[in-house]
C-alpha cells in the first residue's frame, strides 16, 4: 500500500501487510503452553495442583483485527506520526507493547483529544470501542488518515440506535455512561440530530425509568437523578414514549435481558401492548461464550478462581463478578499480582480499586488444589501463561514449560 494515500479513511487488512505483521503480533502474545492445555480439554496437572482454563477465553475475533491493524499501521506508514484515541482494547500491556511501536495517544490526560496540530501526514487509529461522531468529524477536517478498527458487533449496535432515531423512537443503552464504547453508541442515537437516549447502568435505575414510564416518577427529579446520562433536548415526558433497547456490548447479558424486559413490561403496562417498544439483540458473541464458558467452568466448582485482565475491562470485570457468586474470586492484571502464597493484590469490585490481600488466598502446597483461570476477550494468552507458570512456582510444582509437549 502507497504510504502516501488519499486521505480518509485507510484499509491495511491486505494479504500482504498482514502477513508482515503476523509474526510480531504472535511473538508479543501467543503461548504454546496455554495452547498445549487447551488442546489436552483445558486441565493440566502437575503434582497435587491441577489448573483448569475456560473453554473460551482471551482475545476475540475483533480485539485480534484492532491490534493487527495497529501493527499494520505502524508497517504501512514508517514515517508518519500516529495516533490512536484512547486505549486500542483495555488491557494495560497490550496498550503498553501499541505505545512502544511509536504509537501515541491523542488523548490528554484529561481525556482531551489534542487535535489542533494534525495534518494530511498524520494516521489516527480508532479502537475497537469507536469512537464519537463529532471527534471523528472534526479529525477528518485535518485531513488525517484513519485507520478504523471498531469492532463490527459494535457497529451493528450503531445501525439498530440509528435505526431507532429514523423511527422517533429513543435508545434506551444499557451500559456504562464513561465507557468509550457507550459515548460512541449514543453519539449514534442522535441520529441526523432528532434522535434521543438515556442510558441506564444497571437493573435499579431500569426501574428508575420504568416507574416514570407507569407514570410514578416526577420529571425534575428524574432529570437530576440521570443527568449527564441523557441526550441535549431530551425530555422523559415525550422521549420515553417510544423506546428500543441496545447495549454496550460487554454487559451481563443477564442483566442486559432484565433491562429488556423490564422496560418491555412497563410499556406494556402503559398501553396495554409493546406497539411503543423495539428489541434488538445486541449482545457480543465473544462476550457471551466467555461468560457461558465460565459458567460452564464453575459447574465443578473450583478451589478458587483468578480472572485476568485490564480492570477497566468491562467484559472482564463481569467476569469476576460472575466468579464472586461461587468461588473465592481473585480479579488480577497479571503474574506480578501474586506475590506469595499469602499476599496477592487484586482488584476490588466494590471500591473499584486495586487492594492487596494479606491471606492464604493460596492453599497450603500439600493439599490438592484445583485453581481455574479465565480472561476477558481484550486478554492475551501469554499473560495466562505466566499466571499458570507464577501458580505452579507458588505451589512448588515444576515448570511445565520444561517438559516434553
Amino acid at each position: 500500500m502507497d504510504s502516501q494515500a488519499s486521505p480518509g479513511k485507510v484499509n491495511l487488512r491486505t494479504p500482504e501487510v498482514m502477513a508482515r505483521v503476523q509474526e510480531e503480533v504472535e511473538r508479543h502474545y501467543h503461548s504454546a503452553l496455554v495452547e498445549r492445555v487447551r488442546s489436552a480439554g483445558s486441565v493440566f496437572v502437575s503434582g497435587k495442583t491441577t489448573v483448569r482454563l475456560a473453554k473460551q477465553f482471551g482475545f476475540c475475533y475483533g480485539v485480534e483485527r484492532a491490534i493487527d491493524l495497529a501493527y499494520a499501521a505502524r508497517k504501512v506508514f514508517p514515517q508518519s506520526r500516529l495516533f490512536l484515541i484512547g486505549e486500542i482494547i483495555h488491557n494495560p500491556e497490550v496498550n503498553s507493547q501499541i505505545a512502544a511501536l511509536g504509537i501515541s495517544n491523542l488523548l490528554d490526560a484529561n481525556g482531551r483529544p489534542r487535535i489542533s496540530d494534525l495534518g494530511p501526514d498524520d494516521v489516527v487509529i480508532v479502537p475497537a470501542f469507536g469512537a464519537e461522531v463529532s471527534l471523528l468529524e472534526e479529525i477528518k477536517k485535518h485531513g488525517c488518515r484513519i485507520v478504523d478498527t471498531t469492532c463490527g458487533d459494535v457497529m451493528s449496535v450503531w445501525k439498530r440506535v440509528r435505526q431507532n432515531a429514523k423511527e422517533e423512537v429513543t435508545s434506551i443503552i444499557h451500559g456504562k455512561a464513561s465507557h468509550e464504547e457507550t459515548r460512541a453508541t449514543a453519539s449514534r442515537a442522535l441520529g441526523s440530530g432528532s434522535g434521543h437516549y438515556l442510558i441506564v447502568l444497571n437493573l435499579e435505575e431500569t426501574g428508575l425509568v420504568c416507574d416514570y414510564i407507569m407514570g410514578k416518577g416526577k420529571r425534575n427529579e428524574f432529570l437530576v437523578r440521570f443527568q449527564g446520562n441523557f441526550s441535549e433536548g431530551f425530555d422523559p415526558d415525550l422521549h420515553l414514549l417510544r423506546i428500543g433497547v441496545a447495549n454496550q456490548t460487554t454487559m451481563l447479558r443477564e442483566e442486559t435481558e432484565s433491562v429488556q424486559r423490564m422496560l418491555r413490561e412497563s410499556i406494556t403496562g402503559r398501553d396495554g401492548n409493546g406497539e411503543n417498544f423495539r428489541l434488538f439483540d445486541t449482545i457480543c458473541g465473544a462476550t457471551q461464550e466467555r461468560q457461558d464458558a465460565l459458567k460452564e467452568l464453575l459447574v465443578t466448582p473450583p478451589d478458587l478462581l483468578l480472572v485476568v485482565g485490564g480492570y477497566n475491562s468491562s467484559n472482564t470485570t463481569h467476569l469476576a463478578e460472575m466468579g464472586e457468586q461461587k468461588v473465592p474470586t481473585y480479579f488480577i492484571r497479571n503474574q506480578e499480582c501474586l506475590e506469595s502464597i499469602s499476599l496477592i493484590r487484586h482488584f476490588d469490585l466494590q471500591s473499584k480499586h486495586e487492594i492487596r490481600s494479606a491471606c492464604s488466598w493460596l492453599p497450603d502446597r500439600e493439599k490438592r488444589t484445583c485453581i481455574a483461570i479465565t480472561a476477558g476477550a481484550s486478554c492475551p494468552s501469554n499473560l495466562i501463561e505466566e499466571v499458570m507458570l507464577r501458580v505452579l512456582e507458588l505451589r512448588g510444582e515444576p515448570s511445565p514449560l520444561n517438559q516434553d509437549s
